[in-house]
């Protein structure tokens, strides 16, 4: 009897030793999935930032979603709005130093914070400032399209 006693035991600590390898091993592989989408949205976002650069307007409205909205000192509007001043000029994000980027997903939003210092022509004045901007991404059946695009002005 003793030595059945061992063996349920040992079978039994046997199977939880292998549930719980089974449960860190499913842990890490949502944790890597997760960072993959992570890396996915900052490299979307710096692209982003390339095509402001090359007035890629284009390319920046199939990124856009139809209901986008875009905060800027100047005021707020929609991705048609955006897309028309990117594409005449009215502001060109010339360059965009990022200095710190984090990217948060719940679901399918993916909420992306960069520090950066932008240099841009607005109004036909360069300009630089430093902005803590927020992207908001969300996942589409055709990908990640950016929802939201805002410009909070930090420093001096």
């Amino acid at each position: 009897m003793k030595l059945n006693v061992n063996k349920t035991i040992t079978r039994i600590l046997t199977c939880l030793m292998l549930s719980a390898g089974l449960m860190l091993g499913s842990q890490g592989a949502f944790a890597q999935a997760e960072n993959s989408a992570e890396q996915k949205i900052i490299a979307l976002s710096k692209t982003k930032w390339q095509w402001m650069a090359d007035k890629n307007a284009d390319s920046l409205a199939a990124l856009f979603d139809e209901k986008a909205v875009f905060v800027h000192m100047g005021g707020s509007w929609g991705k048609q709005q955006e897309v028309n001043i990117i594409k005449s000029g009215g502001i060109h994000y010339k360059k965009a130093d990022i200095h710190k980027v984090s990217v948060n997903i719940i679901g399918s939003t993916a909420i992306l914070l960069n520090r950066i210092t932008l240099l841009a022509v607005v109004g036909g004045r360069e300009v630089t400032n430093e902005f803590e901007v927020t992207e908001v991404y969300v996942q589409q059946k055709e990908g990640w399209k950016l929802g939201s695009l805002s410009f909070t002005k930090v420093g001096g």
